[in-house]
């Protein structure tokens, strides 16, 4: 037997996505409870029996907060999987596209940061991510590592979904108005990381999210404009007013410089893509 596409993560938030923007592909979506990329006999097993050709890993530990006191947990799923992911890649002679993060840098940059700058994670998810990104390198030659920032979909938890219900619930929100990012629709970013696959692209890093930028707070009032509700009703407030675990960059925006050097396609701009996010996955959106 030999496939296509493997993906892992299939039914989290960008791996059910990827699996439809893979429509009508050779494609075999393996979610968690199909396989524990942690796992390296039961990675072992369905790379020698599928034989795929590109491997998309979108499984992940995402708890960024959870992560500050559970670091093990996150080290697990994302440096040792992509690491056993890599390894498998390389007896099958597969090329690997895996799932980075913004959170990798520390945030202090005023300039968009380029894919060679100098990581600084402080924060155990973006410790944990920074070596899923080292085990891939290290253990592959054929890989793609796509850091990406501010994923929202219509699967699981995220920062739109969580907006629109409590437009519903509440009068006013406070939002934070302090902290600059590039909030990416999750299909684009699905379409995005198939075109790289099947483009040739030189292997490396690159970084891919929708383009421009916002604040949370921005990003909040263009929710409500989405849902014809009174932008005025978020109010601005600082990080230091909503203290989280976990320490959150000030600055998260990624450049696409290497992205259009490859001759891939950019992205479109993060307001237009949440207009279509809306336009074609409203009611999934709301949905609390």
């Amino acid at each position: 037997m030999s496939v296509g596409w493997l993906v892992t993560g299939a039914h989290g938030q960008l791996g059910s996505d990827l699996v439809r923007a893979l429509d009508g592909a050779d494609v075999l979506a393996l979610g968690h409870a199909e396989l524990d990329v942690t796992n390296p006999d039961e990675v072992a097993t369905v790379m020698v029996e599928t034989r795929p050709k590109i491997v998309v890993n979108t499984a992940g530990y995402t708890a960024v907060d959870a992560a500050e006191t559970a670091p093990d947990g996150a080290l697990a799923v994302n440096a040792e999987g992509p690491g056993v992911l890599a390894a498998a890649c390389e007896w099958v002679d597969a090329v690997l596209v895996h799932l980075s993060t913004d959170y990798v840098f520390d945030g202090d940059a005023t300039d968009p940061y380029e894919v060679d700058a100098e990581p600084e994670p402080l924060t155990a998810y973006g410790r944990s991510k920074l070596a899923g990104e080292q085990a891939v390198r290290s253990a592959l030659a054929e890989h793609y590592v796509v850091r990406t920032a501010w994923l929202y979909g219509t699967n699981g938890t995220n920062f739109v979904r969580t907006v629109a219900r409590l437009e519903r619930e509440q009068e006013r929100l406070d939002v934070v108005d302090d902290q600059t990012g590039s909030p990416t629709w999750a299909p684009d970013l699905a379409k995005a990381l198939v075109a790289l696959a099947r483009s040739g692209a030189p292997y490396g890093t690159y970084h891919c999210t929708n383009g421009g930028s916002t604040t949370w707070c921005g990003l909040a009032r263009a929710v409500f404009e989405e849902l014809g509700a009174d932008p005025s009703r978020i109010r601005a407030c600082s990080t230091d007013d909503v203290p989280r675990p976990a320490f959150r960059p000030a600055y998260s925006v990624l450049s696409d410089a290497s992205w259009r050097a490859a001759g891939l396609p950019p992205m479109r701009g993060w307001r237009e893509a949440l207009a279509a996010a809306f336009a074609e996955q409203g009611d999934a959106l709301r949905r609390p």
